[in-house]
């Protein structure tokens, strides 16, 4: 059994561990051959969504329920940091039959 000031520093360090936030991730979403992939992505409220397109033309990731628009032009890539909690439902404008959802959670 430790005792003393060892004790006291592996408590201090196990308390300061469970109160230390979780870090924000970074989701990648994939635009390519006019797939978006994955089509369904689960996310936080602070992560932040790497779009990348990988086609040749431009694609956007339009929230239908007006959240974001990313405009995305060949080959590029953009990020956007997600700052509310809900199920948003998008698309590209330009090839509309290209659909996605992300659940946004606290």
């Amino acid at each position: 059994m430790m005792s003393g000031r060892p004790f006291s520093l592996a408590v201090a360090l196990l308390c300061a561990a469970m109160i230390v936030p979780a870090q924000a991730a970074t989701i990648e979403i994939t635009m390519e051959n006019l797939v978006i992939s994955p089509a369904e992505v689960s996310a936080k409220v602070g992560d932040t969504v790497s779009w990348i397109n990988k086609d040749v033309f431009a694609h956007t990731a339009t929230a239908k329920n007006g959240d974001f628009d990313v405009k995305l032009p060949p080959k590029a890539s953009a990020t956007s940091v997600l700052k509310k909690v809900g199920t948003v439902e998008y698309y590209c404008r330009y090839h509309p039959n290209m659909k996605a959802t992300l659940k946004i959670e606290p």
